[in-house]
């Protein structure tokens, strides 16, 4: 119990073991988690990083700052966002001069499209960029976001920001020219929606981010009337497969 529940003492542990039928002495429990090696005060550890971040996913939103070389080797950068609940991904832009200003007004943009759902948000997961100053961060403090700054160098900090800035990286960016900022920011846009609407998602027992409800188990005699239709998406390379009518 003490292992499990890192917040219980030893009268809650206790307490606990009576209600289950084990009525022992709180000397007794005290003696028995000091010999065990285990702290019988409360709090004998906080949450780890994984653990706040699973309990609050409904709450918490990330942004990264990922940058891609068109063909004329002129480097761009793009604003995403990312909900962990839902891992709904947002595109807020695509810039070849990341200036506070812009990005503070890519951010007014994302609370105007979330709107009502700011008020859902409890964190933002951001790094230290330079480019997010005190006006970016008053965005979101403005409906009681809390800012939460990764550590230097520490990508980890914002896994799940970094895992979908890598997924885009396999899936589109390393595998097409880009040629301009309005290619760049059309490609995204045409992947994300894929990535929103199509892709499944293992931490969403294989849903995609738009959809909370799963698919109609098809009949096994439906693979004998029906005929699945590929949809190509951003010329093949990434496809959606879906039962033909």
């Amino acid at each position: 119990m003490a292992r499990e529940n890192s917040t219980w003492g030893h009268r809650r542990i206790q307490g606990e073991l009576s209600r289950l039928g084990y009525p022992i002495a709180p000397s007794t429990a005290w003696a028995t988690l000091h010999a065990a090696g285990i702290d019988p005060a409360p709090q004998r550890s906080g949450p780890t990083w994984r653990q706040f971040l699973t309990a609050h996913a409904h709450g918490t939103i990330a942004a990264d700052f990922p940058h891609l070389d068109t063909v004329s080797l002129r480097r761009l950068y793009v604003l995403v966002f990312i909900e962990h609940s839902t891992r709904r991904l947002h595109p807020a832009g695509v810039t070849a001069h990341p200036t506070a200003q812009w990005t503070v007004h890519q951010a007014r943009n994302l609370a105007m499209t979330l709107g009502c759902r700011m008020d859902s948000l409890r964190f933002l997961i951001r790094d230290r960029d330079s480019k997010y100053t005190c006006y970016f961060d008053g965005i979101f403090e403005a409906d009681r976001v809390q800012v939460l700054l990764s550590p230097p160098q520490a990508p980890r900090a914002n896994a799940i920001c970094e895992t979908v800035v890598g997924t885009l990286r396999r899936k589109i960016l390393d595998r097409m020219l880009i040629y301009n900022q309005a290619h760049a920011m059309a490609a995204l846009t045409e992947y994300i929606r894929h990535y929103n609407r199509h892709r499944p998602h293992q931490s969403r027992q294989q849903l995609p981010p738009d959809s909370d409800q799963p698919p109609t188990p098809a009949a096994v005699t439906d693979s004998q009337g029906h005929r699945i239709r590929r949809r190509p998406v951003l010329d093949s390379l990434a496809n959606e497969c879906q039962r033909a009518a």
